[in-house]
């Protein structure tokens, strides 16, 4: 892609800021990190279904962070609900 062309496709969408630079991102990176190494050191790893569920968990609010994030380039409407902002 030619810079012109960058340019030009740079004009349509809106200016965010880098979701790895956002306050929220970062402490819901911290909470996955601390919910992963509380499941695995303090729950059984096998047979319970809890575990696998705060896991995901976390990690879907960190994901949800990323695509609210990106998505809010063209739409501002799922940038507010993915960050409920």
């Amino acid at each position: 892609m030619t810079e012109k062309k960058k340019k030009e496709m740079h004009g349509i969408y809106r200016t965010v800021p880098r979701w790895q630079d956002l306050w929220f991102y970062q402490k819901s990176e911290v909470l996955f990190q601390m919910t992963f190494v509380f499941c695995t050191r303090f729950l059984p790893k096998y047979g319970d279904r809890t575990v696998d569920q705060m896991i995901q968990a976390a990690r879907s609010g960190k994901q949800n962070i990323v695509e609210g994030s990106e998505d809010g380039k063209t739409s501002t409407e799922m940038e507010v609900k993915l960050l409920n902002t």
